[in-house]
């Protein structure tokens, strides 16, 4: 479409008529949503991370040894939570009920929510 001004033709499509701050809210909002989509699918990974552990490992007959790689999974999902409930809550969605319902997420990751795992060591 072109509109015609004095002798001069303009691509309607050309220019976006919104104001400036209309069009960077809009790119907000998307950055928003993709960030909630990245930490959502960063949740369900860690998620089934752990529950496959658990469906490898009955929980009477994990060793002392496992405990720990159990315990590291606990702490990943704890994490993986914690960064979506906050990205959620910046956007606006301030009830968490719905997300540990949805995505099923057992009591003892809710309870280290927010916990950052411990750095790895350098081997020496």
């Amino acid at each position: 479409m072109r509109i015609r001004t004095g002798r001069h033709y303009i691509a309607a499509m050309s220019r976006d008529l919104r104001p400036p701050v209309d069009i960077l809210h809009y790119e907000i909002v998307q950055e928003q949503a993709s960030a909630l989509g990245r930490m959502g699918r960063a949740l369900e990974q860690s998620l089934a991370r752990l529950r496959e552990f658990d469906a490898a490992h009955a929980p009477s007959e994990v060793p002392a040894s496992m405990q720990s790689a159990r315990r590291k999974l606990v702490l990943e999902a704890g994490h993986a939570l914690w960064m979506f409930v906050v990205q959620r809550e910046a956007s606006g969605l301030r009830d968490s009920r719905h997300i540990m319902r949805t995505y099923n997420v057992p009591s003892e990751v809710q309870v280290c929510m927010g916990l950052a795992p411990a750095p790895s060591k350098p081997a020496s």
